[in-house]
């Protein structure tokens, strides 16, 4: 097989863990005869700096034109005062919305070699915890028009919150087909004893699940789902929601594994072509020491092969590898404790690709 990936790696500590992954994903080539083509582009800060914007046109083309985009992390301190229309952040949305990325799927998933490092109570997390947030990614309130005018002699301010039905549908097909794959159980999370836009999202909602009659759904209230998620997480198997809610929401879910720097995510649209990235930042207080965690960037790789080139078992190959690694004591800084082997990021990519052969 035979893919064109773009790569990003972005500003921080993005170009140390996207390397590792890379690395992975050419020791999957060799391991079962597939070629990767990359394409490196700048987006983000790094752009910023030489193009004097976040996202070029020839970077975007290369993204719509790839098979799939493998992103590091972009933005930190040094671009905080820039234009907001230039914001290293606008990369990603400009990406998103180019690329017809509407569906973010991310799992909270702890694994059983860090179950303890979840700032969850032991009988909790000993129920398990493994769900995905699909969330909405290119409408809702971050994409709606915004003003900022005075009035009555003081600064007035207003996002503007707007779904369309086909948005929603959509959004709606990505969590029952993924919810297919897994248990078979949909929570839908809205505000719809509030809003409007929560009140239509419900409806289309159930239309939508009434083509999926083996799959069970049912609603739930974004600020009764922000407290069950650190009450009983083994309730939920996919939650699909809008995109600030599941901002929030999948942030919340990724804490209560133990660390973010093991979780991937994965961007979806229409077609297999997707945006694979950890959930973490450009942590650029540890950049260049070769320190940071490469593992979500490995397992967004993985994700990336599972999810849009249908290579299961290579996906299947980085996981039970990483999870090897970890039953193996090694860690790195971020997840180190007492009695375990701390490696720095190079070596615990080298370490998972020991792993997998």
């Amino acid at each position: 097989m035979e893919k064109h990936i773009t790569i990003i790696k972005g500003d921080g500590i993005g170009p140390e863990i996207v390397t590792e992954a890379m690395k992975v994903l050419d020791a999957i080539a060799e391991q079962y005869d597939h070629t990767w083509i990359y394409k490196e582009i700048l987006a983000g800060g790094c752009a910023i700096d030489a193009y004097g914007t976040s996202l070029t046109e020839e970077a975007l083309d290369a993204c719509v034109n790839s098979d799939s985009v493998l992103l590091g992390a972009v933005g930190g301190p040094k671009w905080d005062q820039v234009d907001p229309s230039i914001r290293p952040e606008k990369a990603l949305l400009g990406i998103r919305k180019g690329m017809g990325l509407y569906a973010n799927l991310r799992p909270a998933t702890i694994l059983p070699q860090l179950a303890h490092t979840s700032p969850l109570r032991k009988d909790i997390v000993d129920r398990g915890i493994d769900f995905m947030v699909v969330r909405e990614l290119i409408s809702g309130v971050y994409f709606g028009e915004k003003t900022t005018i005075e009035e009555n002699g003081e600064l007035v301010a207003c996002d503007q919150m707007m779904y369309r039905e086909h948005e929603i549908r959509r959004i709606a097909h990505t969590a029952f087909e993924t919810a297919r794959k897994r248990k078979s159980r949909v929570i839908s999370v809205d505000k719809a004893n509030v809003l409007d836009t929560s009140r239509l999202w419900r409806k289309i909602v159930h239309e939508v699940a009434s083509e999926y009659p083996d799959v069970e759904v049912s609603d739930m209230l974004v600020d009764n789902c922000a407290m069950q998620i650190v009450k009983d997480p083994s309730q939920f198997d996919v939650v699909v929601t809008e995109n600030m809610f599941g901002d929030i929401l999948s942030d919340e879910a990724s804490m209560i594994t133990g660390s973010i720097g093991l979780i991937p995510s994965a961007s979806l649209g229409e077609s297999s072509v997707g945006m694979y990235e950890p959930i973490h930042g450009s942590a650029p207080d540890i950049a260049g020491k070769n320190i940071a965690n490469p593992i979500g960037t490995i397992l967004a790789a993985a994700m990336m092969l599972k999810y849009s080139f249908d290579l299961s078992k290579e996906s299947d190959a980085i996981v039970s590898a990483v999870h090897e690694t970890l039953s193996q004591g090694y860690r790195c800084i971020d997840i180190m404790e007492e009695g375990m082997k701390q490696l720095s990021c190079s070596e615990m990519g080298d370490q998972i690709i020991k792993n997998m052969k």
